[in-house]
C-alpha cells in the first residue's frame, strides 16, 4: 500500500500564499498602509531591514503565478485579500481597482481549473484603523464585517470556499503580547482584547458571508501544536496544561462551541468584553477548520516569565529547518486525531505546513532542496495515516507556493516550492516543487 493511499479520492491539493507576503504594488490602485507596512518601515523590526513593498510582485505577475500553480496539478489555491485594498481608510469607502484585482485573480483561478479559498484577514489590518484602535476595540470586528459583506457580494457568485481569519493566535500574541511583529504592542490586556474581537469578528463575518453567499462553504484556520512538558515533574506538567491552553485552547474551544477556557481566563486576569449574544455569534456553525502546523512545542514552567508563564525548550529531535524549528511530522497527525477525537470536526483542511531552508540556484539553473522535500514526504505520509485512523482531512495546501516576504524574519527565510529571485522576480521550480507535483499525480491515478 502507498502511503497516500488512505487519502480519500476527492482530497484537494493545493498551495497557500497570503496577500502582504507576495502582493508588493504597496501604494498602488488605491492601496493604503496595513500595520505591516507601518512596521516594517520602521527601522529594526524586520531583519534586513526588508518590507513588502514589492515583495514577489504578485499584484503584476499574477497570471504567471497562477500558471505554475496549475501547472504542479493543484486543484485548489489559498490566497488572502488584502483589506486596505479594499476598504483602504476608515471612511467605509471601497476601492474599485482593489475589488476589480481579486475578481480578476479569481477569474484567473477558475479558467485554469483552481478552486479558490479566500482568506478575508491574513494579517494585514489597515493602519487606519489601527490609528482607531485596532482589534482591541469592538468596531474594528464591525468593520472587519462590512469589509467581508463588500468582497462577499463581488465574488461570491463564483467563490464558495471562504476562510475568515488566518492565525489569531499571531495577530494577538505575537502582535499585542510579545510585540515582536505588527503592530509591535506589549500589553497582555491589549492582547487577550485582540483575541476576543477577532473571533467577534470572525463571527460576525460568517454572518454576513452566509448573508451574501447562499451555500457557502466557511472556516477558520489555526496555527496549533502539540505540546509537551519538559519533565515530569508538577511544574512542568501544569507548565504544558498552561501552554495548551495558550496556543490550542484558546483558540479552539470558543469558536467550537465550547466557551472561553475558564483556567485561562483565571491566569490572564482580563476580562472579556462579553455583550448579549457574542458567544453564540463567536461560535457559528462553519463547515470546516484550518490546521496550520509547522512544528511541536515542549515546555517547562517559568514562573518569573510574564502569564502564561512557560518557556519552550529544544526538542531532542536534531533536523531543525532554517527557523531553527524542530522537524517533528508525528505532530501533524496527533493533532487532526485531537481535532476529530476530542472536537468532534467533521471536517478539516491542512491549510499549512512547510518548511523554510537555505536554497541555492545552481549553475544549471536548478534548486535542489532535498530537506524540504523529505519534510513534504514525512508530513504527507502522517496525515495520511490520521485519515486511516479517522480523521476527516479533505484536503493539504502546501505552505507555501512562492518564497515570500515571511514577516519579522524578511527575505531570508524560503519556504515556497518555486524559488523567487527577489532582484530578477524570476521565478524557478524547486525539486521539492516537482516532487509535490508527483504525488499529486500518483494520488490521482489511483484514485
Amino acid at each position: 500500500m502507498n502511503h497516500l493511499d488512505a487519502l480519500p479520492a476527492n482530497f484537494r491539493w493545493g498551495a497557500a500564499t497570503a496577500a502582504y507576503q507576495i502582493e508588493g504594488a504597496a501604494s498602488t490602485d488605491g492601496r493604503a498602509p496595513s500595520i505591516w507596512d507601518t512596521f516594517s518601515h520602521t527601522p529594526g523590526k524586520v531583519a534586513g531591514g526588508d518590507t513588502g513593498d514589492v515583495a514577489c510582485d504578485h499584484y503584476h505577475r499574477w497570471p504567471q503565478d497562477l500558471d505554475l500553480a496549475a501547472s504542479l496539478g493543484l486543484d485548489a489555491y489559498r490566497f488572502s485579500i488584502a483589506w486596505p485594498r479594499v476598504v483602504p481608510l476608515a471612511d467605509g469607502k471601497v476601492n474599485a481597482a482593489g475589488l476589480d484585482f481579486y475578481d480578476r485573480l479569481v477569474d484567473g483561478m477558475l479558467e485554469r481549473g483552481l478552486t479558490p479559498f479566500p482568506t478575508l484577514y491574513h494579517w494585514d489590518l489597515p493602519q487606519a484603523q489601527q490609528d482607531r484602535g485596532g482589534w482591541p476595540e469592538r468596531a474594528t470586528a464591525e468593520r472587519f464585517a462590512e469589509y467581508a459583506a463588500v468582497v462577499a457580494e463581488r465574488l461570491g457568485d463564483r467563490v464558495r470556499d471562504w476562510c475568515t481569519l488566518n492565525e489569531p493566535l499571531c495577530s494577538s500574541w505575537i502582535g499585542h503580547l510579545e510585540g515582536t511583529m505588527a503592530p509591535g504592542v506589549t500589553d497582555l490586556t491589549a492582547a487577550v482584547r485582540t483575541s476576543y474581537h477577532l473571533h467577534l469578528g470572525h463571527g460576525l463575518a460568517v454572518q454576513a458571508l452566509r448573508a451574501a453567499v447562499p451555500g457557502a462553504r466557511i472556516g477558520i484556520v489555526n496555527n496549533l501544536s502539540t505540546i509537551e512538558p519538559a519533565s515530569r515533574s508538577d511544574a512542568d506538567l501544569a507548565a504544558a496544561l498552561r501552554a495548551d491552553g495558550h496556543i490550542n485552547r484558546w483558540w479552539l474551544d470558543p469558536v467550537l462551541g465550547r466557551g472561553y477556557p475558564q483556567d485561562m481566563l483565571d491566569l490572564y486576569g482580563v476580562e472579556l468584553p462579553v455583550r448579549d449574544g457574542d458567544l453564540e455569534l463567536i461560535s457559528a456553525p462553519l463547515d470546516w477548520i484550518g490546521l496550520n502546523y509547522y512544528f511541536r512545542q515542549i515546555v517547562a514552567d517559568d514562573p518569573t516569565g510574564p502569564a502564561p508563564h512557560f518557556r519552550q525548550v529544544p526538542g531532542p529531535n536534531p533536523e531543525r529547518t532554517a527557523m531553527d524549528w524542530e522537524v517533528h511530522a508525528p505532530g501533524i497527525e496527533e493533532l487532526l486525531l485531537r481535532l476529530t477525537e476530542e472536537y468532534g470536526v467533521r471536517e478539516i483542511y491542512v491549510t499549512e505546513n512547510g518548511s523554510a531552508y537555505r536554497d541555492t540556484v545552481t549553475a544549471d539553473g536548478r534548486v535542489d532542496d532535498p530537506e524540504r522535500t523529505a519534510y513534504l514526504e514525512s508530513h504527507l505520509a502522517a496525515c495520511a495515516r490520521a485519515v486511516a485512523k479517522g480523521a476527516p482531512l479533505a484536503g493539504y495546501f502546501a505552505w507555501s507556493l512562492l518564497d515570500n516576504f515571511e514577516w519579522a524574519y524578511g527575505y531570508d527565510k524560503r519556504f515556497g516550492l518555486i524559488h523567487v529571485d527577489y532582484d530578477t522576480q524570476v521565478r524557478t521550480l524547486k525539486s521539492s516543487g516537482e516532487r509535490y507535483a508527483q504525488l499529486i499525480a500518483a494520488h490521482r491515478a489511483r484514485a
